[in-house]
């Protein structure tokens, strides 16, 4: 196929120069007038060629005023020097014979470098509207710490020393009493302990049940508070123990932040880790402070949180969001785990 013939300056204009020294008159005009232009022309060498777009873009097109500003401002990085004349087919972009193989190279190295750039945003998924559910469960975990304040004969047991039977003791656990991996999820040393954990871990948890749905939400926060507390207890001394939400709290961190880097990887291109570091320093700033913090259980939750994170955003980008039949069965999965895993406490206790 024959390319166009390349055309001569006729010398009859009075075009715009640009060198290094006047690059900053290329920017001033990209929102400026023509007529900016030709306060600054000089005398043109009449040898000068045009840059063809064909040479840089495969679909030749007419330059615009803009476009031929911008690959002007590139040659100027460049050190090529340029100039600008209006034709019959839109803007035109001259250089000095000497220049020209160079100035087609930077131009098309520069157009395929930012072809199709910046990258389209993933869509944006309307969120769930299970705000009131989601609370509901929150103070319903808040409900359950007054009942194990209160002498309750439960299965012919009394009273009931919750925190004896539920705490994350590492060698009981390690010994199969798998059980309280959940249940030292529902259980908070003491009302300041537990409102902590509503006020930061709510606002996380909210958000992640109405980005997923309630389901999933719930089933991936169980997972990532049982396996730090699993991961916890095998790095940990067989006597301690600890209690508390935050593993799960922390998990759902590590679950926000991968999502968010997995759906705009693209478009965050060399700052992909971003949203792990922010989740990560959301973790220093909040899960190492106090005498009594496991930050074992508080990095393992965060993990774990990261790994699921991951794995749910790839699983939804292939099949979709879980509908409301599939969200309820997780829902009702989850909730059985917690409640069979405390009647296995109850009954292991007597």
């Amino acid at each position: 196929m024959e390319r166009p013939e390349e055309e001569t300056c006729s010398g009859t204009a009075a075009p715009l120069v640009m060198t290094s020294e006047e690059g900053s008159d290329i920017l001033s005009g990209m929102t400026g007038d023509q007529d900016q232009d030709q306060n600054h022309s000089v005398e043109p060498r009449d040898d000068w060629r045009i840059v063809p777009v064909w040479r840089v873009e495969e679909r030749g097109r007419k330059l615009s005023m803009r476009q031929a500003r911008l690959w002007a401002l590139v040659l100027e990085s460049r050190y090529i020097e340029c100039r600008l004349e209006p034709g019959p087919r839109g803007w035109q972009l001259w250089v000095a014979p000497e220049n020209y193989d160079a100035a087609c190279r930077e131009l098309h190295l520069y157009v395929e470098e930012n072809r199709n750039w910046p990258p389209f945003l993933p869509p944006v998924h309307p969120m769930k509207e299970n705000t009131l559910p989601t609370l509901s469960i929150l103070v319903l975990l808040a409900t359950f710490h007054n009942l194990t304040n209160l002498d309750l004969k439960i299965l012919g047991h009394y009273p009931v020393d919750w925190l004896a039977i539920g705490n994350a003791h590492a060698g009981l656990i390690l010994q199969g009493e798998w059980w309280r991996l959940v249940t030292a999820l529902t259980l908070h040393a003491d009302a300041l302990h537990l409102i902590s954990n509503l006020a930061i871990g709510g606002v996380f948890i909210v958000y992640l049940c109405r980005d997923l749905g309630s389901g999933l939400a719930w089933t991936l926060l169980l997972a990532s508070g049982v396996c730090g507390n699993l991961a916890n207890a095998y790095i940990q001394l067989p006597s301690h123990t600890s209690v508390g939400a935050s593993t799960a709290v922390f998990g759902t961190v590590g679950i926000l932040g991968a999502l968010t880097m997995m759906r705009y990887r693209h478009h965050l291109r060399r700052r992909w880790p971003l949203p792990i570091a922010a989740a990560l320093s959301l973790l220093v700033l909040l899960g190492t402070e106090g005498e009594r913090t496991d930050l074992g259980a508080h990095l393992f939750g965060f993990l774990f949180g990261c790994l699921f994170g991951f794995a749910a955003e790839l699983l939804v980008g292939h099949v979709g969001r879980p509908g409301r039949l599939a969200n309820a069965l997780l829902a009702l999965a989850s909730a059985s785990v917690v409640g069979y895993a405390w009647w296995l406490a109850i009954a292991q206790s007597g």
